[in-house]
């Protein structure tokens, strides 16, 4: 992204901090670039329409049946609708000459929001603008002060060209994923859930559309705010994105994050609820599955899931102190028979016992759906700094394939104080899985006979060894060094010995 749009962004950023963390006046940047979007996005395409007439949107508005028409047209298209007198071209003209705007942003969320009811967009708009609080008092104690925050907030981000005109620009995505990015940096543990680094977004993406230029169906059960499921369509043409988010504000910026990236309405399916307890896409199977859910986090682990079919055939649930075995299950039986699945777990799962152990071991010796494991560098992601794996499975493997074993641990470059991957590091984890290389200290294709030895304990260095032998100690050498440093001790005891004498005070015992 151009150094000129990071610093007009930053710009934005700098009017509301100060009582603001990055966590809260995240809602109000991206909330206000969205409702940006949509309103041009809308104005573009029906100005567009009316070309041929010979009138713009807004003089067409001037006739009521007319506008009642393109209200329609623009809810079937674009799956909502904005009156002229609330587009964002609109509320800058009253920010322009200090006019209040705090009601017409109101009605102009309500109106995006109202446009959808009934209509099949309404799950996709509803709610959207929750999170942007136009009365709270950390935007100023006065309604003038209000006013005056939010205007200089707008008029700064009007003044980006966002190239919305342009069918085939990124700059608007690109600003959105570098946003997110910075307030997940900023927000650290608090924040940094909702957002995977687009390195290690683009390891996943890589890996589940290998050999594939089109995918049906993608999903994430744990989306956060849609980025890696939208890294996909980087590397393949996806056809419906599937996901569900457990935390409201996520889910709005989900929403948001797809319809900005241009994927209509009715190409993505965005829930909010908990995966685990209320998963919302039952009976359905994906031709790729992504995820990087939150690590080790607690769930209820009830009885009754032991009917459920997700976590039926394994005789054990994953404890409830740590859930990252659910994510696994849950996410192996969303997966086609044809599919690839790649999650993002902490290191616990390769060998933890108990239950995992049960779980871990029918994947492997029951099923044979583990293909890969793919040790990553700590440090990686936002608000935890613990070394990550990514671990791959698919359902038609053969019956003797082995498993491989990659560590990428020690391959990235020190950014600030956080690891990054190279490009040349993602090269090189992807390059050695699509060809299943073994590479001295680097991998290995562990044979399942193998992993049976080793008790199904999956943890990396058991399957690649990346000790470093040392140079070969000459013994010699380290007495002479022992002999010299007595030699030294030796002069310099009895120099401070003399400066006793000297003083008239006691040497030390050990110099007497």
């Amino acid at each position: 992204m151009a150094t000129n749009l990071e610093t007009k962004l930053f710009a934005i950023a700098d009017e509301l901090r100060g009582n603001m963390d990055a966590n809260e006046y995240k809602n109000y940047i991206l909330g206000f670039i969205f409702y940006r979007y949509l309103s041009e996005k809308q104005e573009t395409y029906l100005n567009g329409q009316l070309k041929v007439d010979g009138i713009t949107f807004q003089e067409a508005c001037e006739n009521a049946k007319l506008k009642e028409k393109l209200a329609k047209v623009s809810i079937k298209r674009l799956g909502y609708f904005i009156t002229p007198e609330h587009l964002f071209s609109s509320i800058i003209k009253k920010c322009k000459v200090d006019e209040p705007i705090r009601n017409d942003l109101r009605e102009a969320f309500n109106e995006i929001t109202n446009s959808s009811l009934g209509t099949a967009s309404e799950n996709d708009f509803n709610n959207l603008f929750d999170d942007v609080d136009l009365d709270s008092q950390k935007l100023g104690k006065k309604d003038k002060d209000k006013n005056k925050k939010i205007s200089q907030v707008l008029l700064l981000l009007n003044d980006i060209d966002f190239e919305l005109d342009k069918d085939e620009s990124d700059i608007l995505g690109d600003a959105y994923e570098y946003l997110m990015s910075q307030f997940a940096s900023e927000a650290g543990k608090k924040g940094g859930e909702f957002y995977t680094p687009q390195e290690v977004s683009k390891i996943l993406a890589k890996i589940v559309t290998l050999g594939k230029d089109k995918i049906k169906t993608v999903y994430d059960p744990a989306c956060g705010s849609g980025s890696l499921l939208l890294r996909i369509s980087k590397e393949a043409k996806v056809a419906k994105f599937y996901g569900q988010e457990l935390n409201t504000t996520t889910y709005n910026m989900a929403r948001m994050n797809m319809i900005l990236h241009g994927v209509k309405y009715d190409e993505f399916d965005i829930r909010q609820g908990d995966t685990l307890e209320d998963e919302q896409h039952k009976d359905m199977f994906f031709d790729a599955v992504v995820a990087n859910p939150p690590y080790s986090a607690k769930w209820s682990g009830k009885d009754s899931f032991l009917d459920d079919p997700r976590f039926s055939a394994y005789g054990k649930l994953a404890p409830k102190s740590k859930a990252d075995y659910a994510f696994v299950q849950h996410m192996v039986y969303h997966l086609n028979e044809s599919g690839t699945m790649a999650v993002v777990l902490p290191h616990g799962v390769l060998f933890r016992g108990a239950a995992e152990l049960k779980i871990r071991r029918y994947l492997v010796e029951e099923k044979n759906y583990l293909d890969a494991v793919i040790g990553l560098p700590a440090n990686l992601f936002y608000g935890t700094n613990i070394p990550t794996i990514v671990a791959v499975f698919k359902k038609c493997r053969e019956d003797d394939q082995d498993i491989l074993f990659i560590d990428a641990s020690k391959e990235f470059e020190k950014v600030k104080n956080k690891n990054k991957l190279r490009t040349e590091d993602i090269e090189k984890i992807v390059n050695t899985y699509a060809n299943r290389e073994e590479i001295e200290k680097y991998s290995h294709k562990a044979t399942l006979e193998e992993i049976a030895e080793n008790d199904f304990n999956l943890n990396i260095p058991r399957y690649v060894d990346t000790f470093e032998e040392e140079e070969p100690i000459d013994l010699d050498e380290v007495v002479d060094e022992l002999d010299r440093i007595d030699l030294e001790m030796e002069k310099v005891d009895a120099e401070i010995k003399k400066y006793c004498d000297e003083l008239g005070i006691r040497a030390p015992i050990s110099l007497r």
